[in-house]
């Protein structure tokens, strides 16, 4: 059943799977399964290179029956706000740390980032990260100082004094630029190649190349969140009032 949990059965086609090289999607097609459960399934449990089906299995039987345990008053079994399913919150998570994980991303960081963005009032404190996450305060520096220097979050003081860490409207929007400015620097080194290997030899066409195809995505992608860069800003409509006149 796709929608089901997966089985151990499946576990051990996954690792057959990765151990021949397929990608994600590959695998998941042949088990009749979601993309996203599969690169779940394996990012959460070590990664293409360390997966092991038998110990995944046991680390989710464990994760199911720590939950049944769970007291009324755990966070991860207490009233969501908005009606929110607690479980299909918690899913969505561990999904979107997958992506971030994806592209780079250590988990812990990944986590911290998700929670941020997860969470209405796009900002936290760092207690009340460590709190949410059950991770140490030292972790969640780790993770706020990275996030914060690869411009995905901003910090500041509330009334207080207590420091905040925030996704506003803008960070992605900075978080993109940055990395424009990033990929455009890439051009300009392999550029620079031009002139030490020689403007005629073959590497140095290569590097040529290289700048140009960089100098054109740099300067798409810094365009494209120009002109786009209003929809971060775009705010949630408010539902309209049906009642009947009369």
């Amino acid at each position: 059943m796709p929608g089901g949990r997966l089985t151990q059965q499946e576990r051990q086609q996954i690792a057959l799977g990765l151990a021949d090289g397929l990608a994600y999607a590959e695998i998941a097609r042949r088990l009749g399964r979601p993309t996203s459960t599969v690169t779940r399934e394996v990012m959460r449990n070590g990664g293409p290179t360390t997966y092991r089906a038998d110990l995944a299995h046991r680390a989710t039987e464990h994760r199911a029956h720590r939950r049944r345990k769970a007291a009324p008053g755990d966070p991860d079994t207490s009233p969501q706000a908005h009606g929110r399913d607690a479980e299909a919150v918690r899913e969505y998570e561990e999904t979107f740390t997958t992506v971030f994980m994806q592209s780079g991303l250590p988990k812990m960081t990944a986590r911290v980032l998700v929670n941020l963005y997860t969470t209405d009032a796009g900002s936290l404190t760092a207690a009340e990260l460590a709190a949410g996450l059950r991770i140490s305060p030292a972790s969640v520096s780790k993770a706020v100082t990275f996030l914060e220097s690869q411009g995905l979050i901003r910090r500041e003081r509330d009334e207080r004094r207590r420091e905040r860490y925030i996704v506003d409207d803008d960070v992605m929007y900075q978080s993109t630029m940055a990395g424009a400015r990033s990929t455009a620097h890439l051009g300009e080194v392999a550029r620079q190649g031009v002139g030490v290997l020689g403007p005629h030899t073959p590497a140095a066409a290569r590097l040529e190349n290289i700048a140009r195809f960089v100098d054109f995505v740099s300067e798409s992608i810094a365009r494209a969140a120009d002109q786009a860069r209003e929809i971060l800003h775009t705010k949630p409509e408010t539902p309209r009032d049906h009642t009947p006149n009369g």
